[in-house]
């Protein structure tokens, strides 16, 4: 493997939605102005999306048009064509410090830390305090086994925006791919504990995760049940027990770490 170390491979592939980076997963705004986005509870048929995309190609550097279209594509799963309007925007747009934030942010959402790094690393050099940006950055980070560098960024993040739910879910997630899970399940237990939590099962299930890797399966369960089905929750308990039995599994993990 590259950079990436065989636990942090583990630990993606087990946890479907590790990271949490701060982006609106349906629509994508810029201040508070009027802008054009599509609703998170209207289905985007493939006409209205033409239609945007030919609204937004009459000018390419109207970030509004442009964000709607980008907001279309991506509630039809069309990652790809998505930042390339996002790209396309930053670049008919370079002094818009919180366009090219977003669009590295959803470059780390889709998975995409090597290119998402040098952009969000630009927007940091501007001054720009946003919590999202350091958090982003430190998942962007992570995703490239930089561990320590990530955690830099969620001290930053922290210290714009304290008990920052997400932020410390990251941290947590951060210490488990680097393979501290004594740490992991000590920041996720502090995530988890925030009224808010409830409303976001990822964090549960990353707790889980962190907790299922210590060979306490019965207490994962417990955790995985609360969002998940139990039939769910029986074949990822059952997938993890596999993992965890195979010989040297450990061993390969220590010895990846260490290269």
């Amino acid at each position: 493997m590259s950079r990436v170390t065989r636990h942090a491979a583990i630990l993606l592939a087990l946890a479907s939605a590790t990271l949490l980076t701060g982006c609106n997963k349906t629509t994508s705004q810029l201040g508070t102005g009027n802008e054009l986005t599509t609703a998170s509870t209207t289905p985007v048929s493939l006409e209205s999306l033409a239609a945007l995309g030919e609204a937004w190609n009459k000018d390419p550097k109207d970030i509004n048009r442009g964000l709607a279209y980008a907001n279309g594509l991506e509630a039809v799963g069309k990652t790809s064509e998505q930042l390339d309007v996002y790209r396309s925007l930053m670049q008919a747009n370079p002094d818009n410090v919180q366009l090219t934030g977003l669009y590295g942010r959803k470059l780390v959402s889709a998975g995409r830390s090597d290119e998402a790094i040098p952009v969000l690393e630009s927007v940091e050099g501007k001054g720009d305090s946003d919590w999202r940006i350091a958090s982003a950055l430190g998942s962007a980070y992570d995703q490239q086994g930089l561990y320590q560098k990530a955690r830099a960024q969620y001290a930053k993040a922290l210290a714009s925006s304290p008990e920052n739910m997400a932020v410390i879910n990251n941290l947590g997630m951060s210490y488990a791919l680097e393979g501290n899970l004594k740490q992991a399940e000590a920041e996720l237990r502090k995530a988890d504990a925030m009224p808010r939590s409830k409303t976001e099962p990822r964090i549960r299930q990353n707790l889980a995760l962190v907790v299922g890797l210590q060979g306490r399966f019965e207490e994962a369960t417990t955790l995985a049940k609360e969002d998940l089905p139990p039939e769910q929750v029986a074949e990822n308990m059952a997938y993890l027990q596999k993992m965890l039995s195979q010989p040297n599994t450990w061993q390969q993990i220590s010895q990846s770490n260490q290269g």
